[in-house]
């Protein structure tokens, strides 16, 4: 396994790679968190069968700031950042797995880029550009307004780490850890634009897919609304079924890699 840092236009940004010889995987973490939380498929079993690379968004881990944040603190910026970061790497063929933030940023990448192979998303909702959309996407849960809020609390930092991992997922001081390093300046821009007219339409997107698009999520998200994302009519939905984890919340590849990890080898063979 390799961590290294590769120079962009966006900024310097760490990345992690297993360097395993099977098919490759591009793992995007979501907002205020970083590559670690994919540490269980990283170390584990996927990450031996599987190439498996993560890296950290910039402005978030060990990832620099970006370099101009009006550039890269949007859905257009880090689907760029990851393409340019695949590009660099000299990889032109991979699927992606995107985990809520990063899971939009997968959707915007198809809108960008010919090279994926197929995605997967987790705790990422489609929405259309319209507030109304993403109002019916996203559950207004207790905690939801700091994701697009700049500046922390201690107690900000404390409460959106342990609702963004699960409530009875596994808690360890990186994720706070993580929370507490993101550039605020992310999480503000990156909301104050989620509808803008330069992004992609998530859910046209998804549900026109060039590519196998796989959903797999935790039922008790606290996020999400998981109706909204399984009624949508997808044309090229993996194994024609949106997977709901019981008793699982917003991240299930880290709070139940066991239940998870099947659901990814499988979709990652079957590409």
């Amino acid at each position: 396994m390799k961590t290294h840092l590769i120079e962009t236009s966006h900024g310097s940004i760490k990345v992690t790679d297993t360097e395993a010889d099977g098919p490759i995987v591009l793992m995007i973490h979501g907002n205020s968190s970083c590559r670690q939380v994919f540490r269980n498929q990283l170390d584990g079993a996927i990450g031996q069968e599987f190439r498996v690379i993560a890296f950290d968004l910039p402005g978030h881990g060990e990832s620099t700031d970006a370099v101009d944040p009006e550039k890269t603190y949007w859905m257009p910026g880090y689907a760029d950042t990851a393409i340019e970061l695949m590009e660099k790497l000299g990889i032109d063929r991979y699927a992606v797995l995107g985990w809520s933030l990063g899971g939009h940023i997968g959707i915007e990448m198809l809108s960008r880029t010919d090279k994926i192979s197929g995605l997967m998303i987790t705790g990422s909702p489609p929405f259309e550009k319209t507030q109304e959309s993403v109002e019916a996407g996203f559950r207004p849960s207790e905690h939801m307004h700091l994701a697009g809020q700049n500046s922390f609390t201690q107690q900000d930092v404390l409460d959106y780490a342990h609702s963004t991992c699960g409530a009875n997922a596994p808690f360890e001081p990186f994720l706070v850890d993580c929370v507490k390093r993101t550039d605020g300046r992310a999480r503000e821009l990156m909301f104050g634009r989620i509808t803008d007219a330069q992004t992609a339409d998530q859910q046209d997107i998804a549900v026109h897919s060039p590519v196998p698009l796989a959903i797999v999520n935790g039922e008790d998200d606290v996020f999400v609304r998981n109706d909204f994302i399984a009624a949508l009519p997808y044309k090229k939905l993996w194994e024609n079924t949106v997977y709901r984890l019981d008793g699982i919340g917003h991240a299930p590849f880290w709070e139940a890699p066991d239940l998870f990890d099947p659901f990814l080898r499988r979709f990652l063979t079957s590409l």
